[in-house]
């Protein structure tokens, strides 16, 4: 038997015809791209030395400094879904790591913010940069009609995703 049939479930439980089968194989292909993608930001975090509330913190400090958006406790705590002293700790734990530094509010005097280091933008884009530019390449290499089926497959299934209610029959 082949690790592949070891690895990828059937589908035993749905009908055994074509667009079933390629549903469930599109399925597992999609399972094995989130255990990758898993397996990745574990890698990332390791590499920087961090937990995965950190890297995520860290990611939205860069995107926020991109977009020239300051970024408060209060805003940080608010994105990340963590109490106030949860997000002291990290903070405080992100500044002692060099990956991010409080500074005083541009427009209001009793507030800070929150920044990422230069340091810390160099070393994200050096951990991701080549894995971010293999993953373009391969989307710029598909056609505009192909393009457009994966983003509504990929939109598709994050609604269905999103409409799971465990407590529902």
């Amino acid at each position: 038997m082949s690790t592949q049939e070891v690895t990828e479930p059937s589908g035993y439980w749905y009908p055994d015809d074509d667009a079933t089968q390629r549903g469930v194989d599109v399925l597992n292909a999609l399972r094995r791209y989130r255990g990758a993608e898993t397996a990745m930001r574990r890698r990332t975090r390791d590499a920087m030395g961090m937990g995965e509330t950190d890297l995520l913190a860290v990611r939205f400090l860069l995107q926020a400094q991109r977009a020239d958006r300051t970024i408060s406790p209060k805003d940080l705590a608010a994105y990340l879904k963590i109490s106030s002293a949860s997000t002291t700790i990290l903070v405080d734990r992100l500044v002692r790591s060099g990956h991010v530094r409080r500074e005083p509010h541009p427009t209001d005097r009793r507030a800070l913010v929150i920044v990422p280091t230069t340091n810390t933008d160099t070393e994200v884009r050096a951990t991701l940069g080549r894995m971010h530019r293999r993953m373009m390449h391969i989307a710029e290499s598909i056609t505009a009609d192909e393009a457009r089926v994966v983003m509504t497959f990929l939109e598709d299934v994050r609604a269905a995703v999103d409409m799971v209610d465990p407590h529902e029959d």
